[in-house]
């Protein structure tokens, strides 16, 4: 299976549209994904996107940890839940993004695909440049992730 990769720009139409980029659109397409789902990251100023069949394995995923009789598990899902929306693209590839989910990312007209391996995330530019480490401490984190395996 082919994996989300690269850094790719798009831009935001007036109405809220953007392009999903061709690439990705292909793994989609190749993963015989109907639709994708958009969740706000939460963690980073971002809009993560799954092909469906990812987010339902991640939704189950929490669902084994998660106690249903316990409230505050019941909270975390509804909250996780909630920030979630099924997203279908059209015809030509673009998908409507609503207002208020591009506030949340500080979008204006730019933004920035980012591949995660399974998933995509979207992205203010600017926000993105903030987030991202130094060459040096990206080496130095990976050195350590990866000599723990």
């Amino acid at each position: 299976m082919s994996t989300f990769i690269g850094n790719i720009e798009g831009r935001l139409d007036e109405k809220g549209r953007i392009f999903v980029p061709a690439v990705y659109r292909k793994i989609l397409a190749e993963t015989e994904s109907k639709r994708i789902v958009m969740r706000r990251d939460t963690d980073n100023e971002c809009l993560m996107f799954y092909p469906e069949h990812v987010w339902n394995e991640k939704v189950e995923q929490l669902r084994q940890s998660l106690d249903e009789w316990d409230p505050e598990d019941q909270l975390i899902l509804m909250q996780f839940m909630a920030d979630a929306e099924y997203m279908e693209m059209d015809g030509q590839g673009r998908i409507l993004l609503q207002k208020k989910n591009l506030e949340t990312i500080s979008a204006q007209q730019d933004v920035l695909f980012v591949g995660m391996l399974n998933r995509f995330a979207l992205w203010a530019p600017e926000k993105f440049a903030e987030k991202r480490l130094s060459q040096s401490e990206l080496a130095a984190r990976l050195r350590a992730k990866m000599s723990k395996k």
